[in-house]
């Protein structure tokens, strides 16, 4: 929020949060009425110290004291009853807001587009998620309720001062009109630099996500020096940014400090005057002197809390910006059920350029039919739009210009979940979960049986090396599948994908990372699985699409031939000189491996 913002809106983001408080309404009501208990109890505490002196020790009356000390007892259970109270409520309450809105902010992002990572560093997201909802937590669970508690006692203590005495009491409020003071002005700037700090801690943790998530590239380069610098670098400058934050708060309580016991000290001098003078009893001044300390420690209190505020308004800030974004991909507001027979897949004048590359057109005026069980190979150099025809067919991005249809529904009439459920993904990179095999495959089909499984991973050629694990289907892999060789993490994706069972089967390079006996095996295993449903290939590797229906050839985003490979050898000069760079010309078969 600019620092033009008008006073009352600085903590304005924080008013975001009541739709995550509303639910708990009754627990709130609960909290609020042990803090008011707690919050009269400890104003009763004086006025029991008064009668404790002007009518206990003054008298000399055993039977009094003993009967105010009993009271005072009892003020104290009270107060200790009710702040425990509070403070498990008040803890509860963090807790559970906490834990939903880190819920929200999560949900929200799993169902954000692509598009949104271009920009946004998944580092970043989840700092959001851990260090931004921590302060939120301790507001919602300690500071929020501190700071009512210590305004209900500067209310009721200044009230209090006031009926004891209000020559006195007027020195008081004064003091307390001058504290008020450096509270705005410093309040302000610790708000500004609590969302400076908060910035540069999470570009360190995207730093620290980014790293970490390539460190065989790194370590393969040697540079683990110079990643620890930079992530040192980013560390220092967080830490730089956050201690100019703490010097302006220590700076706010040292000014809140000094004037409060500043104006105490001259007040209770003259307190000491006018029981000197008989204007006063020992106890009436004794009632004062703890009032004004209690109100002098509240007003400290809210101070700090006022700080605490401001720094969850920052964080509050950033987690609004998550949850305001939206996915430029969204469902209609009525949807059409995908018919489970029909025309087929039709890509119809599709035009469209990735966000962050708006100049340069990914797909030109592209257009193909897909009869349905048609098993169809797109080839091309590098950079032609093969994998972007997959990521539009799943609605990851929506295209510019033009449709795409499945069995002549567009896909954007139908919702993302019947879509993306009809659809099987094997990608060039697989992506494995840190479960065991058994969770893995059954990632798109988590209610399989065991049979299914096995079954599932004998067609991807991964039973035997599975088998050979540890515990075997329940054998855990790691973060990312670390335990495993690449190949065989193909063969997991590639098993996942024929569990699904789904109509259409996306294979992006689906075998690039398999030798040459498993791809063969994985192969005839992925023919299997593409009999009776419609498939796409993505293949550089021109020997494992010879036996498709249909070769597309594409470049710059456009179709330029289409056929079988013996057909497009001859009709399609890109597609002869891609099979020059992998075949024996003279022969048409693969050159033997190195």
């Amino acid at each position: 929020m600019p620092d033009a913002a008008p006073r009352s809106q600085r903590v304005a983001p924080l008013f975001a949060l009541l739709p995550f408080l509303r639910p708990y309404a009754g627990r709130w009501a609960l909290a609020f009425l042990a803090l008011l208990t707690s919050a009269g109890a400890t104003l009763a505490l004086p006025v029991a110290f008064k009668y404790l002196i002007d009518r206990g020790f003054a008298s000399g009356d055993r039977t009094h004291i003993d009967r105010y000390f009993i009271a005072l007892f009892i003020v104290s259970l009270i107060l200790a009853a009710a702040t425990a109270l509070r403070f498990y409520w008040v803890s509860w309450l963090g807790e559970r807001v906490t834990a939903d809105l880190r819920r929200a902010v999560y949900d929200h992002v799993m169902r954000m587009s692509p598009e949104f990572f271009e920009t946004t560093q998944t580092g970043e997201v989840l700092s959001r998620l851990t260090t931004d909802t921590t302060l939120i937590q301790a507001v919602v669970g300690t500071s929020l309720s501190l700071g009512v508690r210590n305004a209900l006692l500067t209310i009721g203590g200044v009230t209090m001062l006031v009926t004891t005495s209000p020559v006195l009491s007027g020195y008081i409020i004064a003091t307390l009109v001058v504290v008020v003071a450096p509270i705005v002005i410093f309040g302000r700037r610790v708000r500004k630099l609590s969302r400076a700090s908060q910035d540069k801690v999470a570009n360190a943790s995207a730093l620290a996500g980014e790293v970490l998530n390539a460190m065989p590239t790194v370590q393969s380069y040697t540079q683990e020096g110079y990643e620890t610098k930079r992530f040192g670098g980013a560390v220092e400058t967080a830490f730089d940014t956050a201690l100019t934050r703490i010097r302006a708060r220590a700076g706010l309580t040292a000014v809140v400090i000094v004037f409060v016991f500043a104006a105490i000290v001259f007040v209770l001098w003259l307190g000491a005057q006018a029981v000197l003078a008989g204007r006063m009893t020992a106890g009436q001044l004794s009632q004062f002197i703890l009032y004004a300390v209690f109100t002098a420690g509240a007003v400290g209190a809210v101070a700090e809390v006022w700080g605490d505020l401001q720094r969850a308004a920052g964080a509050t800030e950033r987690l609004l910006q998550l949850l305001a974004a939206r996915s430029p991909v969204v469902e209609a507001a009525t949807t059409v059920p995908l018919p489970a027979q029909g025309e087929g897949i039709r890509f119809e004048n599709v035009s469209f350029s990735y966000p962050s590359r708006p100049g340069l057109a990914a797909l030109d005026g592209f257009t193909l039919d897909v009869r349905p069980g048609e098993h169809v190979a797109l080839v091309g150099p590098s950079g032609a739009g093969k994998t972007t025809l997959f990521q539009l067919l799943l609605r990851f991005y929506d295209p510019q210009s033009g449709q795409i249809m499945i069995n002549g529904v567009p896909t954007t009439q139908t919702s993302l979940h019947a879509l993306r459920q009809s659809i099987g993904v094997v990608l060039q990179e697989s992506v494995i979960f840190s479960g065991s095999v058994l969770d893995n495959i059954r990632y798109g089909m988590p209610d399989a049986s065991l049979e299914q499984v096995k079954r599932a991973a004998a067609m991807a050629a991964a039973a035997d090396f599975i088998e050979a694990l540890p515990q075997g289907y329940d054998t855990f892999l790691g973060e990312r599948g670390v335990r495993l060789s690449g190949g065989q993490r193909q063969r997991l994706a590639i098993a996942r994908a024929i569990l699904k069972n789904p109509p259409i089967l996306l294979l992006d390079e689906a075998t690039s990372a398999l030798d040459a006996a498993s791809e063969r095996l994985v192969q005839t295993a992925l023919d299997n699985a593409a009999l009776d449903r419609t498939t796409l290939v993505i293949a550089h590797r021109l020997a494992t699409v010879q036996q498709a229906d249909r070769i597309v050839v594409m470049e710059h985003g456009r179709i330029v031939a289409q056929g079988r490979h013996a057909e497009l050898l001859h009709s399609s000069p890109l597609y002869a000189q891609l099979a020059a760079l992998q075949f024996d010309m003279t022969s048409g078969q693969l050159p033997a491996r190195v």
